[in-house]
């Protein structure tokens, strides 16, 4: 069924309020998830809330608490989430980073003791609409990537979103996963009972595995195999989406004093939260240029590679963003679509919280 992004907002708020969330907070994560829906990152919104609950049954997840600063200075700061949701406070350290990069012409802001935040794309956009340049990295709590050489998965997904605003078109929105697909996309396969392509998930031989629910299994059973890094398990290609995965879990888990989570899976106790660590960084395109010549290079950029000529004319060339942006149009006019499968689990979540179901 496809659903309106109002229902959508609506069930998610309703269920992290009778969670125990703070409304503001919970408001703000709302709309952070139904974004990351309309934007067609299907994997990333309303269907983590199965996870979300089970690390609030498990206790590694605190949604009662605020975020707080622990380190600051013109250009810098660092946040600890307390271990709660990684949503509102990466909003905070987004907006945080520009509000200081306005003063100093670049600011980063860390965050430390988080959860999962979604789709690190919404928080790059954040950046460019407030006419910045913003980069986004986080450390993840999966362990899913083999390594180009492995039988056993090392690093997460490990993504990364870079945006940079434009004048007469939408922004450039970069968001991506350092491995070839990002681990929620099985997830969604499955819900949808669909096969996968192949290249996808490994198995422990190197196999390519295009059932989505062996590849979950695989990916959740802490099983042999995994995802693929960006590049494939090529050595001409595959070492590149590895190192980058390394750079990703460098800058938004090391630097910020996230934990790495194959030294964490082994060491932590019940109820210990996942310490997550996420990065944001803002750069006023006036620091280099004069008011408004970035946005306007940008735009020329822009308008030549959307007028490049096709391979299909059906297909004409897109530019990192575009595929989001269609996506957010077509599902603001018909809806968002909650596989039969996805439905049974949110009305379940609702039962057991005691939350109003309003899906339907």
């Amino acid at each position: 069924m496809k659903v309106s992004a109002g229902k959508v907002r609506q069930q998610i708020l309703n269920i992290l309020l009778a969670w125990g969330m703070e409304e503001g907070m919970a408001t703000t994560t709302a709309e952070l998830m139904v974004e990351t829906d309309l934007f067609g990152v299907d994997s990333h919104g309303i269907s983590m809330l199965m996870i979300y609950e089970r690390g609030l049954r498990e206790g590694r997840l605190q949604l009662r608490v605020k975020p707080r600063v622990v380190r600051e200075g013109p250009s810098f700061a660092l946040l600890d989430a307390m271990a709660g949701l990684g949503h509102p406070v990466s909003a905070m350290a987004m907006n945080l980073a520009v509000d200081k990069a306005q003063q100093t012409g670049i600011a980063c802001v860390g965050v430390r003791n988080s959860h999962h935040f979604g789709a690190a794309g919404v928080y790059a956009r954040i950046a460019a609409q407030r006419d910045m340049l913003g980069m986004v990295a986080t450390g993840t709590r999966g362990v899913f990537m083999v390594p180009p050489g492995g039988a056993m998965p090392i690093l997460g997904t490990n993504p990364l979103a870079f945006a940079a605003p434009a004048g007469r078109n939408r922004p450039f929105v970069l968001d991506m996963a350092t491995t070839t697909i990002a681990a929620g996309k099985v997830k969604v396969y499955d819900l949808n009972e669909k096969p996968m392509p192949p290249g996808w998930v490994v198995d422990g031989t190197g196999r390519s595995v295009t059932d989505a629910a062996e590849g979950q299994k695989i990916l959740h059973e802490r099983q042999e195999g995994g995802l693929t890094p960006l590049g494939g398990l090529l050595e001409t290609g595959g070492h590149k989406g590895y190192g980058l995965a390394m750079m990703v879990h460098i800058l938004g888990a090391t630097l910020v004093g996230g934990s790495f989570s194959p030294i964490r899976n082994r060491t932590q106790k019940p109820g210990d939260p996942d310490d997550l660590g996420h990065f944001f960084m803002a750069i006023d395109p006036k620091l280099f240029r004069d008011d408004g010549e970035f946005q306007a290079d940008l735009d020329d950029v822009i308008d030549e590679l959307h007028a490049l000529k096709p391979a299909d004319p059906s297909r004409p060339v897109l530019v990192a963003g575009d595929p989001e942006e269609q996506a957010r149009a077509e599902r603001l006019e018909n809806g968002i679509p909650i596989p039969e499968a996805l439905d049974r689990h949110v009305r379940g979540i609702c039962e057991r919280s005691g939350a109003a179901y309003v899906l339907t």
